[in-house]
């Protein structure tokens, strides 16, 4: 069997490549822009990429077109594929189809954390012997990989609330029939395709509708939002988490301000402490989840805290890329203000009174349309100096949303206006914290060349 997947470097239709290769003869794809890590992944496993969307990547016809979410009715290998009457499916019912028919799917959705906590998950399982297969939004250090069949019949999905292609324009996550849910947090994004809150928690609503009445729904206690969903209809037994006292099922006690060190509470009595490398209490948050998604699949607790205690977190998410003359640069995903708020939350609590560089460059549609404009300034204020990329395609102002805030801000149109302004004013001591949800240009390597020089 040959397949052809459009918009092959995206983070799901890479898994589905990686998945695909282990019984399908011949896995290739087409992608506007061949970047890593994913186009580096996909290379090492020996998958054929094409740049570019051109007709003649679909010669010979393959037996079946995987088409990504971005892919768009004027596309020329969209047309094409639809004027040659080629078989086309979506990633997500491709998924569905070809591997997760009579699997225990384990599912993580919300706003925030699905990657890190899908691959903490996916890590416990793992450890505990269970071999489980996964699909990740990012590559998991414990894993090197976003993507693999696995061994047992436990699947680990990354399940996002985008849409599924332009011929389906459901959530990609109804596809998935969860036996275990996770629902982490819900907020308003993707304002693309959701007109606003409520048409997202409409979709979550749908969800929640395909979990079986023996799985198991964990969700997060201190969310409105999601608890609104819950209450058009629920099927399914729910466990909550939290971390304050009293607030679900599951609660997490910090030992240490930065989140390294907590006791994990199982209905009012604890079960074990967690000491690991991770930082935040979001961290935190989806570590209690997926300590309970893997309790629902019959690890015991105390395995799982044990397991916590090996995970070697995700790229980039808080990944350390490097140390340059007692200066530390962090590569993180953040791309939403709640993100970037708890992110530079847990870093300032582990850094103590250090400097924190903030470096961030707003690239997600919705950050590009404007609608967290009136909010970013206030998300940003954990940092001691902030640095913003202005893309020349957006029509609304940085230097207006960031008028009200008292940290010093440097807004360039360039990543090497950036880099030159970072490497200048950083010292020993500094830690450059890097978020974005593309390549950001290339920046931390330019950033990590510039600090080697001097």
């Amino acid at each position: 069997m040959h397949i052809h997947i459009l918009g092959i470097c995206g983070t799901l239709m890479g898994g589905i490549a990686m998945l695909a290769r282990v019984h399908v003869v011949r896995v290739c794809g087409s992608v506007a822009n061949v970047y890593p890590p994913m186009s580096t992944q996909l290379q090492e496993q020996g998958i054929e990429l094409h740049e570019g969307y051109e007709a003649s990547h679909l010669h010979p016809a393959p037996d079946c077109v995987v088409i990504g979410n971005a892919m768009s009715r004027g596309n020329a290998a969209v047309e094409y594929t639809l004027n040659e009457n080629l078989t086309y499916t979506s990633g997500p019912q491709w998924l569905s189809e070809q591997v997760l028919q009579g699997r225990w799917v384990l599912a993580v959705a919300g706003t925030h954390g699905k990657t890190s906590t899908a691959s903490l998950l996916a890590w416990i399982l793992e450890y505990a012997g269970l071999s489980p297969g996964f699909l990740i939004g990012g590559i998991p250090l414990n894993f090197g990989i976003s993507a693999r069949l696995g061994d047992g019949p436990f699947f680990v999905v990354e399940a996002d609330e985008y849409d599924t292609a332009f011929f389906d324009k459901r959530s990609k996550f109804v596809h998935y029939h969860p036996r275990t849910l996770i629902l982490n947090n819900l907020e308003f994004d993707h304002a693309d395709i959701f007109a606003d809150l409520a048409a997202i928690q409409t979709q979550f609503h749908h969800l929640v509708r395909t979990v079986p009445g023996n799985g198991l729904i964990i969700s997060n206690a201190a969310d409105r939002n999601l608890d609104a969903v819950l209450e058009r209809g629920c099927w399914t037994a729910v466990e909550q988490v939290a971390l304050q006292a009293g607030g679900g099922c599951w609660e997490g006690r910090k030992l240490a301000d930065d989140g390294s060190r907590f006791d994990v509470i199982l209905d009012g009595q604890r079960v074990g402490t967690v000491n690991w490398g991770q930082l935040g209490e979001h961290s935190m948050h989806n570590a209690l989840a997926a300590i309970a998604a893997a309790r629902h699949a019959g690890v015991p607790v105390a395995e799982a805290i044990a397991a916590l205690t090996e995970f070697r977190g995700v790229k980039r998410r808080m990944e350390v890329r490097g140390e340059v003359n007692g200066i530390t640069l962090y590569d993180d995903f953040a791309h939403h203000p709640t993100a970037i708020a708890t992110t530079l939350q847990g870093l300032r609590r582990r850094v103590g009174d250090a400097r924190i560089l903030l470096v961030m460059e707003p690239r997600s549609n919705t950050m590009r349309m404007g609608v967290h404009r009136d909010s970013l300034a206030n998300s940003m204020r954990g940092a001691d100096a902030i640095w913003l990329h202005q893309p020349a395609d957006i029509e609304w102002s940085l230097n207006d949303a960031m008028s009200s805030t008292e940290v010093p801000v440097s807004i360039k149109d360039s990543v090497q206006a950036i880099a030159a302004s970072v490497v200048q004013q950083a010292r020993p001591g500094d830690h450059i914290l890097i978020m974005s949800n593309g390549a950001f240009g290339g920046i931390h390597e330019t950033l990590i060349k510039a600090l080697q020089a001097g």
